[in-house]
């Protein structure tokens, strides 16, 4: 997937660090990321999610969502956030490999994300 390769391009100490895939399934809308992700410190799921829920309640408002929710595709279709973090899903490889499972509508996210940009761009926020 493009996406993948464009995380290098925005983040350049991420290239070639990370790949990615995308599978097309008989849905309008609603796609999901599968992200495997080696860290630095051992850790536990429910650390990885403490900090994923402070994020998506401060910096990242709006943007990110966990839910402990059971979700499929449907479920996520109409939703403005651009990453909806499926917390039951989520898991531990290992002492230091976390497994994050994030849903997104890929229209609809993408929209707000453009509407937050031109905001951005008009100065009307910050």
């Amino acid at each position: 997937t493009g996406a993948a390769r464009a995380v290098g391009l925005i983040l350049p100490q991420l290239k070639g660090k990370l790949d990615g895939m995308a599978m097309r399934v008989p849905v309008q809308d609603g796609s999901v990321v599968d992200l495997v992700a080696e860290l630095n410190t051992d850790t536990t799921l429910e650390a990885v999610l403490r900090a994923m829920k402070a994020a998506a309640a401060g910096p990242m408002q709006g943007i990110m969502e966990v839910t402990e929710d059971p979700i499929v595709s449907q479920d996520i279709v109409g939703n403005p956030h651009s990453s909806i973090v499926d917390a039951t899903a989520c898991m531990m490889l290992g002492p230091r490999f976390v497994k994050i499972i994030s849903w997104y509508d890929n229209e609809w996210g993408y929209s707000s994300r453009v509407v937050d940009l031109m905001a951005f761009a008009s100065g009307l926020t910050q």
